[in-house]
């Protein structure tokens, strides 16, 4: 369904001049009257070219915490950058962000600053086989982690056709261009399966460097942990001598101010951050303990880049962190994602439409589905994609209100959405759903 005016089309036209598909990012084409592009964002809101306004859930895919342009932040980087930019030196803002990661995040001890959460992942599977001594990585289906070699393997857009069978889970490669070998390094498993994980280890463990995991499915609906899985990695992790990782990049400085650790009181050996680090700005973060932390160094393991600790995001991120632990921005979210949740789960009740709401307030997923999904696989087999999928298109035709269509995606909220706004969104997700199943 297009929903690009004549100028936000005309404009679209124009960027595919020069970019192919007219995106920087594969996961940002819908098609050609689909593909959605800005003029402008403030606060909770985008702007298309047309003068159009949305209430803006997918915020980026979870960066924006605080809002879009929010002057608390833009004021702290105007500040900064009239000192310089790129020093290839460590500068003021870079020790203040890792401080402020210290003592906001439970036993995290010591951080290395980058620029985006795939570099993080990246950085911390070489972390992890630097200090075991080994090269196998198990990852789980449905997770994202970014755009490198290691990872792009049964994503929550792979083929669940290509996958196997439950209990003999094959990689799915994401991309051309990913050399075969890198099949021999990963291992595959469902989320959410405390069998089929605790017999992969019990096979492989004392040869696998790390298991990563997404603590909530960021490209999965905000799918949750069941209860005691989290505790599980731990302790098999423990038992094998492998470092857990836990990919924050979503979930990080967006559920809680101490992010999926404080959530759920696991504590990871390696955690990656970004996103919601910057309230937008490319910035990104790997902390753990120290001995960890400290097989990075000449002759051991290499991390870098020019532009990591750059003043630009640094100010960005200590002004973000700085916002944080004042206190102001988790009670809206809060309140307001509740508003939301429990919204949409009564209008379904209401319509006798079968449906669970999974994650947190700061990032939910509504499912259409009779029975709660355990992992990627029953979310690819159990839910009605194609009616949430109407309803959202009517919410952003019709109201300007801008979840992601297909629904893998969660809302995402910001500390700027207001009961307004939700009470705005529940009328047109109600509008939706007597549109969808007219």
């Amino acid at each position: 369904m297009p929903f690009q005016g004549q100028k936000s089309h005309e404009f679209f036209k124009r960027a595919q001049q020069v970019i192919p598909l007219g995106v920087n990012s594969n996961f940002r084409y819908n098609g050609d009257y689909g593909t959605p592009v800005v003029a402008d964002a403030k606060d909770g809101y985008l702007y298309d070219f047309d003068g159009k306004r949305y209430i803006d859930y997918r915020l980026g895919w979870g960066p924006i915490i605080l809002g879009h342009a929010d002057p608390f932040v833009n004021g702290r980087v105007k500040e900064a950058i009239d000192h310089g930019i790129s020093f290839a030196a460590t500068q003021e803002y870079e020790v203040r962000v890792a401080e402020r990661i210290v003592e906001m995040v439970p036993d995290i001890e010591m951080v290395r600053l980058s620029n985006t959460g795939s570099e993080c992942t990246m950085h911390a599977i070489r972390l992890a086989r630097g200090y075991t001594g080994r090269d196998l990585i198990l990852k789980f289906e449905g997770c994202y982690h970014g755009a490198h070699d290691y990872v792009l393997w049964s994503t929550a857009s792979g083929k669940i056709d290509e996958v196997g069978d439950r209990q003999h889970p094959r990689a799915y490669k994401q991309s051309l261009g990913i050399p075969e070998v890198m099949r021999s390094l990963v291992q595959l498993c469902p989320w959410n399966d405390v069998e089929v994980l605790g017999e992969m280890l019990q096979e492989n463990g004392e040869q696998i460097a790390a298991v990563i995991v997404e603590p909530i499915l960021g490209n999965g609906n905000g799918l949750l942990p069941q209860p005691g899985y989290l505790e599980f990695l731990r302790e098999q992790c423990d038992q094998y001598g492998i470092v857990l990782i836990f990919d924050e990049v979503k979930t990080g400085f967006r559920i809680a101010a101490g992010g999926a650790r404080e959530h759920f009181g696991v504590r990871p050996d390696i955690t990656t951050y970004a996103k919601a680090l910057g309230n937008g700005y490319p910035v990104a973060a790997i902390g753990g303990k120290k001995d960890i932390m400290m097989t990075f160094g000449p002759g051991k393991v290499f991390q870098g880049g020019t532009y990591t600790g750059n003043v630009v995001s640094t100010a960005a991120a200590d002004a973000t962190l700085e916002f944080m632990q004042s206190g102001k921005v988790f009670p809206q979210i809060e309140k307001v994602g509740t508003m939301l949740m429990q919204g949409i789960d009564e209008i379904l009740n209401r319509f006798g439409i079968p449906h669970v709401i999974n994650g947190v307030p700061a990032m939910f997923g509504v499912c259409l589905t009779e029975t709660q999904p355990k992992d990627w696989r029953d979310l690819c087999q159990m839910c009605d994609w194609d009616t949430l999928e109407k309803i959202h298109l009517y919410m952003l035709e019709k109201y300007g209100i801008f979840p992601e269509p297909d629904g893998f995606e969660p809302y995402f909220l910001c500390s700027d959405h207001t009961v307004e706004d939700a009470a705005v969104t529940l009328q047109a997700f109600e509008e939706g759903v007597k549109h969808a199943i007219s």
